[in-house]
């Protein structure tokens, strides 16, 4: 059987979160959507509040301490990705942009994503829409077509319902977009040099 890496990046900032709650179950049924394809999912979870202070330093030094140098690793290195953000103001949290910031700008070209994001009111909705859609789009990401949104009244129908319906569609797309792409390698960029070691002692 295959296997294949997944990132899940959830920004939630309180514990126990929605924001976390909705990544958790978009991370479950993506596993049973890729396990049903013939594919064993590793899972990476990227918990975003642990990180709050180091994406702050790394802001100002230009530098990741070790432990944020692991999460940016553990992102760009998967063969797909979850992205879960709250949504304050009509559109991501500044928590989770900052870490897609830190990111080198070529990292997930071509890394199948999945977005999902939660707020108090269905009015926040279309944030997936103009606000993460074109961040991922920015970053030539390719992102599934259903992105999953949760308001609090989605809570309340428990593991069924609408939110349950979109959840399964959504991983399935996911799932059909790692399937289809070669497993990520992670690039070392001495394996295949341009310039030759003669070269660079003189001076070219």
């Amino acid at each position: 059987m295959a296997t294949r890496t997944l990132a899940v990046v959830s920004a939630g900032l309180s514990n126990p979160s929605s924001t976390r709650l909705l990544a958790d179950r978009l991370t479950a049924a993506t596993e049973a959507a890729l396990r049903e394809r013939g594919i064993t999912p590793t899972i990476e979870v990227v918990e975003l509040r642990q990180h709050a202070r180091d994406l702050a330093d790394n802001l100002l030094t230009g530098f990741p301490n070790a432990s944020l140098r692991e999460a940016v690793e553990t992102v760009e290195g998967a063969d797909g990705l979850i992205a879960v953000t709250p949504i304050f103001s009509a559109s991501y949290s500044g928590l989770f942009k900052t870490f897609f910031d830190v990111l080198d700008k070529d990292a997930l070209t071509g890394t199948p994503v999945l977005l999902g994001a939660t707020a108090g009111t269905a009015r926040h909705s279309l944030a997936l829409e103009h606000a993460l859609r074109p961040l991922f789009a920015y970053l030539r990401a390719v992102v599934a077509p259903t992105a999953v949104f949760a308001a609090s009244e989605d809570w309340a129908g428990g593991e069924g319902g609408a939110l349950s319906e979109r959840i399964a569609r959504a991983a399935g797309e996911l799932a059909d977009l790692i399937a289809g792409r070669p497993p990520a390698s992670p690039s070392d960029p001495f394996a295949d040099p341009t310039t030759s070691f003669e070269e660079l002692l003189r001076g070219h």
